[in-house]
């Protein structure tokens, strides 16, 4: 016959077995829910970075677009001056390499460099205007009234989507600087996006093409 110590002591066990399990069971679910938080607030800040990139390359690639039209069309205003003021040759070298740096600048997503470039545009644009108020024939050529309407516009455009592009890229900025958001940002291998400032001290507008 057992004793009551013997049966008290498996009592004992029995109770303190029971009482690790349940302790072990709860903190089980504790670090279950733990994990399930940190999963869901990773996934939930990825995919914001994820949103935020994209709206930053949307809001270039629309900038992309009007520019390279721009630059496709100014070597036509180039000719057409030029046909009237074949004398103002240095003027109009200037302006094809200014025009090359930026459309190369633009190619290789270079942010900075393209602001550069449509600085170096800016400074030289009114020199061609000068050039073309020499001669009123010239401004009553369709070919160039019309190219100017069609320039004028894509500035204006231009204008639009760099204040979109500079706030998409500045939300970007601040959201992969964040704590805790900037670990996320790490593992992503995010990097910080220049904003599209054109950098004559002068134009710190959209380049005008104002004839």
């Amino acid at each position: 016959m057992k004793s009551p110590l013997w049966c008290r002591g498996i009592v004992e066990v029995q109770t303190a077995s029971r009482r690790y399990m349940s302790a072990g069971l709860v903190i089980g679910i504790i670090s279950g829910v733990v994990v399930l938080i940190v999963l869901i607030w990773f996934i939930s800040t990825w995919n914001r970075l994820v949103r935020l990139e994209e709206n930053v390359n949307k809001s270039w690639a629309d900038i992309d677009v009007l520019l390279k039209q721009r630059y496709d069309m100014i070597p036509n205003l180039v000719n057409i001056v030029q046909g009237y003021a074949k004398h103002e040759r240095e003027i109009f070298e200037q302006f094809a390499l200014a025009r090359q740096a930026a459309s190369g600048a633009l190619s290789s997503g270079n942010v900075k460099a393209v602001g550069a470039a449509e600085g170096t545009l800016a400074g030289l644009m009114p020199r061609i205007n000068m050039v073309a108020e020499q001669y009123p024939e010239l401004k009553a050529d369709t070919s160039f009234v019309n190219l100017q309407n069609q320039l004028v516009a894509l500035e204006n455009q231009v204008s639009d989507r760099r204040e979109f592009y500079n706030a998409s890229a500045t939300n970007w900025n601040a959201g992969i600087q964040m704590i805790p958001t900037s670990i996320v940002a790490g593992m992503k291998n995010a990097m910080r996006r220049d904003l599209f400032e054109v950098t004559d001290p002068v134009q710190r507008e959209a380049v005008q093409i104002q004839f």
